[in-house]
């Protein structure tokens, strides 16, 4: 049986679909180099600079010149501000802050409730202190705020009680009866 299309004698076995495609031309651009390994050095072997100008590697001490000051030496002439070493705090700065102690609820609630219901912030605020005592919690101002600011208001609140009931019974007794 003869096949339809030609045998060459080439060793090419390439697969066509019908079409007799040629091979694509030759590029003008270079084919990619492959890109170096994780963790390897692009740039050549270590210890060996890649110049492409031919001039000699930076050397910073090629003219006398120190790039750096050399340990011990002493960057503040006069000495008011010495330099810490690595990974040590500048001095004069001391320790961070402590974080912020809460509020206490209970003093916050004493001062509400001594401008709205007195009586309720006398109690809350002389709880609000003893709870603050064995705590160390902020607030006891405003707990002591809420215990003058309730007492003042309670005590208004009493005179006028006493006062209503005076009136009352004067306007009562001046009534003459029939």
């Amino acid at each position: 049986m003869s096949s339809p299309h030609p045998s060459d004698d080439k060793s090419d076995h390439t697969v066509s679909l019908g079409k007799n495609t040629p091979p694509p031309p030759p590029s003008a651009y270079p084919p990619p180099q492959q890109q170096p390994g994780y963790g390897q050095n692009p740039y050549g072997q270590p210890g060996y600079e890649q110049n492409p100008y031919g001039q000699p590697p930076y050397d910073p001490n090629a003219y006398g010149q120190q790039p750096y000051p050399q340990p011990g030496y002493d960057q503040n002439p006069y000495g008011a501000y010495p330099q810490p070493g690595y990974g040590q705090p500048y001095p004069g700065y001391g320790q961070p802050y402590p974080a912020p102690r809460g509020t206490n609820t209970m003093a916050i609630l004493a001062l509400v409730f001594g401008i709205l219901v007195a009586p309720l912030g006398l109690v809350f605020g002389f709880v609000a202190r003893s709870q603050i005592k064995k705590t160390g919690e902020d607030g006891d101002g405003l707990a002591l705020a809420g215990i003058i600011i309730g007492g003042i208001f309670t005590l208004l609140f009493i005179a006028y009680i006493v006062f209503i009931i005076i009136f009352f019974a004067a306007v009562a007794s001046s009534v003459p009866l029939r």
